[in-house]
């Protein structure tokens, strides 16, 4: 089941863990955080929690969703699968995101992801995105340049680079 479809909305809440755990990720493909506080907190209107199970998928490749990710806690396991096998691309941590492949291209996703620990997850769907961009550029602007800067880190690591999701 994907559990991407199997939550419901609650926009907002405490922020402060997801921007620690930016603050302190040593991962190489880590976002870099770039919001004031005053930012995150007009932020947190637009994002809605997501717990993850370990052993749970977040997004099957070939769906057509593209909510974003936001990493808190927790770690995701990135696999591509094609006819002969189940293939591990990367495993991601706290600090990074998973889903911008197909929030950034509005193509199918590219790879399944799935907890390998409990997850603790913040979901910005296309559509909150768009609403944030309208009402708070000043804060849209700097997350959506993080996360490309995410993806440019994957896309200039030949290991990595099919691990946007």
């Amino acid at each position: 089941m994907n559990i991407a479809n199997s939550f419901t909305p609650t926009p907002g809440g405490d922020l402060t863990g997801l921007a620690q755990a930016m603050d302190q990720s040593v991962g190489e493909d880590c976002m870099i955080n770039s919001l004031s506080p005053e930012q995150w907190v007009l932020l947190a209107r637009y994002l809605q929690p997501v717990h993850v199970a370990a052993g749970r998928v977040l997004f099957e490749q070939g769906s057509t969703d593209r909510t974003l990710y936001l990493i808190e806690s927790g770690n995701l396991t990135v696999h591509f699968e094609d006819e002969n096998q189940r293939l591990r691309l990367a495993i991601v941590g706290p600090g990074s995101v998973v889903g911008e492949g197909a929030f950034f291209s509005h193509r199918p996703r590219s790879a399944t992801v799935q907890a390998g620990a409990a997850s603790k997850l913040w979901a910005l769907s296309a559509i909150r995105f768009n609403e944030l961009a309208h009402r708070q550029p000043a804060v849209a602007l700097p997350l959506v340049m993080a996360i490309a800067a995410v993806q440019a880190k994957r896309l200039s690591h030949s290991g990595r680079r099919v691990a946007s999701t």
